[in-house]
């Protein structure tokens, strides 16, 4: 009987057992009544075919019931349980808040092979239905994942410009760089800029550096990359391109890109292993072409 220590089950078992006494209580009166009832008393003026009812006053325990109830129900919303002092989705979000540091404090250890497994496992229960099974987009239907972090997805940017991120400076436009300048812009990036600090074209670097300088990319993002002094949000910080933080920017906002519109992902509450989990999964695919 561990279950009656919760005031609410203890209450509605209460008002079961009540409203099943009435139940009892009620019937045998009313069957009691039918069964001695006679053909007699003071019938209503109207009639139907014949048919007439008697003027009977309202029965005693229905009044008092209704007072009762109508005095229960004023304690219930405004004393018992006011209507501001419960929110079904905050006690939802606390139980999940409470799980996932459950879960954070269990997995917070997992080498990157078993992230990487995870984060496939979340992505082909959240995202496949949009990016596609490979994540490549579905043939350009969603965003091509499997170069996002990488040198591929800043050259694709650059020649495609970029929008829907949320950010003051708004849209990203076509920067008309050659391939060969784009792909330096993304080795320096990946190389100097990004937390990756790492390249597939280090000798691109130094030129991409020139190139980062010159073509306009510091004027949004700032000479380190770092987005502009003072104006935290009005471009993004290219130090996180590739990492967990980027990833969990675009899950927590959604981005509406020249495809169409991913929708936040804040509801699902992903916590921090999670999410680095994604971002593990997704650094860890082979760049496909999708075009």
């Amino acid at each position: 009987m561990g279950w009656l220590s919760d005031n609410v089950n203890l209450f509605g078992f209460s008002a079961a057992i009540v409203i099943l006494i009435l139940t009892i209580s009620i019937a045998g009166s009313m069957y009691k009544k039918m069964r001695d009832a006679k053909a007699d008393g003071e019938l209503t003026d109207h009639k139907w075919d014949g048919i007439a009812e008697f003027k009977n006053n309202l029965p005693i325990g229905w009044a008092v019931c209704f007072i009762v109830l109508i005095i229960w129900g004023f304690w219930y919303i405004f004393f018992g349980y006011p209507l501001n002092s419960y929110s079904q989705i905050g006690d939802y979000n606390q139980q999940v808040q409470v799980h996932n540091q459950k879960f954070e404090q269990k997995w917070q250890d997992l080498s990157n092979a078993d992230l990487v497994n995870m984060g496939q496992g979340i992505f082909l229960v959240q995202c496949s239905q949009c990016h596609g099974i490979n994540a490549e987009g579905m043939h350009g239907k969603a965003q091509n994942l499997t170069r996002w972090g990488k040198e591929e997805g800043i050259m694709y940017t650059v020649e495609h410009g970029s929008v829907g991120l949320g950010y003051d400076a708004g849209e990203m436009p076509v920067l008309g760089l050659s391939k060969e300048d784009a792909k330096a812009v993304a080795a320096y990036i990946m190389a100097d800029v990004s937390d990756v600090k790492h390249t597939k074209f280090p000798t691109d670097v130094e030129h991409g550096k020139e190139v980062y300088n010159t073509a306009g990319c510091a004027s949004c993002h700032g000479p380190d990359g770092k987005g502009m002094p003072g104006m935290d949000n009005f471009a993004p910080d290219l130090s996180k391109y590739g990492t967990y933080d980027f990833v969990k920017r675009v899950l927590e906002h959604g981005k509406k890109g020249h495809i169409g519109k991913m929708p936040s992902f804040a509801y699902r509450n992903f916590n921090d292993v999670q999410i680095k989990a994604i971002a593990a999964y997704i650094g860890s695919l082979q760049p496909l072409n999708d075009e």
